[in-house]
């Protein structure tokens, strides 16, 4: 698999190439690098790191080799085809030398290339396929694939097929999930959006579109000394964590005003039955937001803003909404810190006695598991850490009303981990009820579902501290996002995924469910345009479950008064 230096190194020899090709379309420099890594990812990494000159790496970027192979429908299916048509016979000797050539430097095409039938049909770093030779062979008996630019235009001319057939020609810009779209039409020749990314050429462990997809975050995190790249390189064991969405409104700005309790975002200009089915979100009192439409519809005004770093957008109730006067200024989009701060909310801890050790055999207490042998995350690719996500979510299939009271076998290391990490409470209680809100005098305990809670840092910070312990460590990294389309993502790219929803009634307890990667026969659920409906979580609580989904959008539930997705690298 590249890394981020092979992409440095492929961006310095040819992003400028790429940018003029891409001229006047929403296609990214980023996508056209994650195409190259997937196309030939395990050719060109290791040819430059041989030394050898870009041109002579170009020209080495050949593969699928092909020798009958069973099930290809597409021309040649067999080396007695491909000599059966005119040039035939020049096109195999040009791929076989081909064959040959590469194999010297990448030792997996050696096998191959000691049988004399066999022969490639994929050319050019972005592989154009063979099947291409009836309508241009010039293209292969010129070798013209070894010319980047060449490589690059039919590169290009596909993916623009792929606009249109996607829908999406025209557009000035692409969010990641329908660049990834345009890719899978590419490859596929199609898209289907209630599949997701789940779709074109399968290696045995992922599909075209979900290693794309990986590719092009990684893209993103690599730019030329004199650019920023797009998303920060996260350390070893984290997640590449996407920025938040910023607000594109340019309406009015207006500013909630609400007596008491939150202003409810629905999805639709209407009170749902129940009251709580079409809500989105909760905005508090004061918070400001932006108009889409310059009038009412049915007494609810279609607003855009930000909240916690979460893009939002529905229909408000317009009663409930202030005109702000003078001159509109942007909403201010929350940013997660890159960096542990000093001050306010801080990492913290709650001392333990030298040498103590916390045991997830015991009963839950507010120190943090310190056991030896527990599963970590670890790996830089998103299907390292996803795997190592599924590892820590081994969850019970049984009843209990808290996850340490399982047998010891059963109990799951990674929700003990994290709530203790994100929120440790100052005393023995339930784990699977409690969490504690830190603030810049101290913390104090809380339960589960307050971590959805808006401004709980500037409150607790007002409240009696608790001895607290700061150790350095890592950024949480925190960002709240309200689309299970982009909380789902995140579970897939290794990050770690909660949904929380705070109680309406003070002293109840709330809930927090963890998202759990996509893998197998287990996946979200999605509607027919392919938007996730219901991430799938990992649920321990009254009851318990490794992999599903639960009531669907339990969050959203008459019993609670907020909610929130948060993502974690």
């Amino acid at each position: 698999m590249p890394d981020r230096a092979d992409i440095l190194w492929f961006k310095r020899h040819f992003q400028s190439r790429i940018e003029s090709a891409l001229a006047g379309t929403p296609l990214t420099v980023d996508m056209i690098v994650a195409i190259a890594c997937q196309e030939t990812g395990h050719i060109w990494p290791l040819l430059r790191r041989k030394s050898l000159p870009p041109e002579r790496v170009l020209a080495l970027c050949v593969g699928d080799t092909l020798d009958a192979d069973r099930g290809r429908r597409a021309f040649p299916r067999d080396k007695a085809e491909l000599l059966s048509r005119p040039g035939g016979e020049r096109m195999f000797a040009i791929a076989r030398q081909a064959l040959l050539d590469m194999s010297q430097h990448v030792p997996g095409y050696a096998a191959a290339a000691a049988r004399a039938h066999k022969f490639c049909h994929g050319f050019g770093v972005f592989q154009r396929d063979l099947q291409f030779f009836l309508d241009d062979p010039d293209y292969f008996l010129g070798r013209r694939y070894e010319d980047f630019d060449a490589s690059l235009a039919l590169c290009v001319a596909e993916l623009k097929r792929g606009l249109r057939k996607t829908g999406l020609e025209g557009r000035e810009r692409l969010s990641d999930m329908e660049l990834a779209a345009v890719g899978i039409a590419y490859n596929t020749g199609g898209y289907r959006p209630a599949k997701g990314l789940r779709q074109g050429y399968f290696n045995g462990s992922q599909y075209y579109g979900e290693a794309l997809f990986d590719y092009l975050r990684l893209a993103q995190t690599v730019a030329l000394p004199s650019e920023e790249a797009a998303l920060v390189a996260p350390p070893r064991g984290e997640a590449i964590v996407p920025r938040p969405t910023p607000p594109s409104a340019t309406g009015p700005r207006y500013r909630v005003r609400t007596r008491e309790g939150m202003l409810r975002l629905r999805s639709a200009p209407v009170i749902s039955a129940p009251p709580t089915a079409n809500v989105i979100a909760h905005l508090p009192d004061g918070h400001p937001v932006r108009a889409l439409a310059g009038k009412p519809e049915q007494g609810f005004l279609e607003i855009e803003t930000s909240l916690q770093g979460a893009l939002l957008r529905g229909f408000a109730a317009a009663s409930l909404l202030v005109r702000e006067p003078g001159e509109a200024e942007p909403v201010v989009v929350l940013e997660p810190a890159s960096a542990p701060p000093g001050a306010g909310i801080v990492a913290a801890a709650l001392p333990r006695p030298r040498g103590r050790v916390t045991r997830r055999s015991e009963p839950a207490s507010a120190h943090a598991l310190n056991e030896p042998g527990q599963p970590r995350r670890r790996g830089r690719s998103a299907a390292e850490l996803a795997a190592g996500t599924r590892r820590h979510r081994r969850l019970a299939r049984r009843r209990r009303r808290c996850a340490r009271a399982l047998p010891a076998a059963q109990r799951p290391h990674f929700l003990q981990r994290l709530r203790a990490r994100l929120l440790p409470p100052r005393r023995r209680l339930p784990a699977a009820r409690v969490v504690v809100r830190a603030g810049a005098a101290g913390a104090r305990r809380g339960r589960a579902g307050r971590a959805a809670d808006r401004g709980h840092g500037e409150r607790d910070a007002r409240e009696r501290p608790v001895p607290l312990a700061r150790r350095a460590r890592p950024p949480l990294r925190l960002a709240a996002h309200r689309h299970p389309d982009k909380l789902q993502q995140a579970a897939n790219q290794g990050a770690v995924a909660l949904i929380v929803a705070r109680r309406k009634e003070d002293g109840r307890s709330g809930h927090i469910a963890a998202v759990v990667p996509e893998g197998g026969d287990w996946r979200a659920r999605r509607d027919g345009q392919g938007e996730v409906t219901s991430p799938l979580q990992s649920q321990a609580g009254a009851g318990n479950f490794r992999r599903g989904h639960g009531r669907p959008r339990w969050w959203l539930g008459p019993e609670f008064a907020d909610s929130a997705y948060w993502i974690h690298a």
